[in-house]
């Protein structure tokens, strides 16, 4: 009889306790915005060293063969400095890879608009040609 009442006891006191501990919907609040790194309407400003880390971590994703990864990386690399070749190069094979023929058409011509005499631009203009 005793532990009967300790248990109902014990229910009814979580079942307060557990009411309380739940916010109603105007205490509740707003899910965090979204990383704002994946915002469409982020502005880009010159920023080299963070182009650099970009495209580190990049090629830490294509050696993976985690392509869309490593497009998204080597693209926001080329927003930060639009002036780094490797950037447009890499992103260049990445969107070769993943079947964007005019966007690694593009790509590697930006590269070759900063790196004309590059050793590889044979090699890059004949890609561009296919």
């Amino acid at each position: 009889m005793i532990v009967a009442r300790v248990l109902w006891l014990t229910l009814f006191l979580s079942a307060i306790l557990g009411a309380q501990a739940v916010p109603s919907a105007q205490q509740q609040q707003e899910p965090p915005e979204e990383d704002v790194t994946l915002s469409p309407n982020r502005e880009y400003a010159f920023n080299p060293i963070q182009a650099e880390k970009e495209l580190k971590i990049g090629l830490f994703y294509a050696k993976k063969s985690s392509w869309k990864a490593a497009t998204m990386r080597f693209r926001e690399a080329t927003r930060w400095n639009p002036g780094l070749p490797e950037a447009w190069l890499r992103l260049g094979e990445c969107l070769e890879r993943g079947k964007d023929k005019k966007g690694a058409r593009e790509a590697y011509a930006k590269y070759l608009e900063l790196e004309p005499e590059a050793k590889n631009a044979a090699e890059i203009k004949k890609k561009m040609g296919s």
